[in-house]
């Protein structure tokens, strides 16, 4: 998540794979209540148990089809499909990723049985901008996409602003997802007393530190060098084109979350300057049913930082809501 991804979550929304070897806290009292909301709703899932944090190895990749798909004013999106006849699981990216970033996730949630998509949103790394003064919205381009291929009911994950865009889809569409996964993501709620907690999180320098800095927390960036070096690069190819930012389709508030009725899992990062343990638990006690699940040593990109603990959770959950 950037900087104009924290503008969005205030007022709107907003040679493919790369070689291996180039390679807040809120307040005490905010913290209570989270806390205390938190064990009156919902399951926590426990996370695999931890050896800390190592270097992965990427997984070998697997073949997938890759398309555009028109969204109208000249857009495009870029998307890539594992195929087959299995379960579809969408992945949504963060601000500071793309439709590439799922390196991790793509052939471990393929060998699992699922149908794994993933894509690129408007000014992202292989979509086609067109009138940027036109943006449309996160979750109608979503809608078009799952629209252009087919797909009735799937489980959707987002991550970051990708979560943001989800929250968006499943206020907007509900009927539409078998589950929803938010992982290490603000959501982009519009009350009041949520905003606020941005105020006391952010400070006013936040913006201008680096990238790797907000969003890989520092076991990883101690421990993982080429990993760091990657998820670097993915940043850097990430955005392709500018335009304005994409709004909501719809208005997501404390109520509108509080009536889904789909299958709920909100992860996040132990030492997420983003999405600190408090605001995600907050966020889960609002959700009828949620379950909740705290990933140690890690920030704000789990799916890359911790991908095996992330995977088997994520795997876990949607894998009791494909029947």
């Amino acid at each position: 998540m950037n900087s104009d991804d924290k503008a969005a979550s205030a007022d709107a929304l907003q040679g493919h794979e790369p070689d291996r070897r180039r390679l807040l806290r809120a307040g005490a009292a905010l913290g209570l209540a989270a806390f205390a909301f938190s064990q009156a709703s919902g399951a926590s899932a426990a996370p695999p148990a931890d050896q800390g944090v190592k270097p992965v190895p990427l997984p070998a990749p697997i073949k997938a089809t890759e398309g555009l798909v028109e969204v109208g004013d000249g857009h495009s999106l870029w998307y890539f499909d594992t195929g087959g006849t299995g379960v579809p699981v969408i992945f949504l990216h963060a601000g500071t990723g793309s439709g590439l970033v799922w390196l991790y996730q793509t052939p471990v949630f393929a060998k699992a049985g699922y149908r794994v998509i993933g894509y690129s949103r408007r000014g992202y790394h292989g979509s086609v901008v067109g009138d940027p003064a036109k943006p449309g919205t996160g979750a109608g381009d979503l809608l078009k996409l799952v629209d252009h291929l087919k797909l009735t009911k799937f489980h959707l994950v987002g991550s970051a602003a990708g979560g943001m865009v989800a929250t968006d889809f499943a206020v907007s569409h509900p009927q539409r997802l078998r589950s929803l996964v938010l992982s290490n993501t603000i959501v982009g709620i519009r009350d009041e007393d949520y905003r606020a907690i941005y105020k006391l999180i952010w400070p006013k320098e936040f913006d201008a530190l680096p990238h790797d800095f907000k969003e890989l927390g520092p076991s990883y960036r101690h421990l993982d060098q080429e990993g760091r070096r990657l998820w670097n690069e993915l940043e850097h190819k990430a955005k392709t084109g500018k335009m304005e930012s994409q709004a909501y389709e719809n208005n997501v508030t404390w109520t509108s979350i509080a009536a889904w009725r789909m299958p709920v899992l909100v992860v996040t990062g132990d030492g997420d300057l983003y999405t600190p343990p408090s605001m995600a638990r907050l966020v889960h006690s609002r959700i009828q049913g949620a379950e909740f699940s705290l990933i140690p040593d890690c920030g704000h990109s789990a799916y890359w930082e911790r991908p095996e603990i992330w995977n088997e959770l994520v795997l876990g959950f949607i894998g009791k809501h494909s029947a």
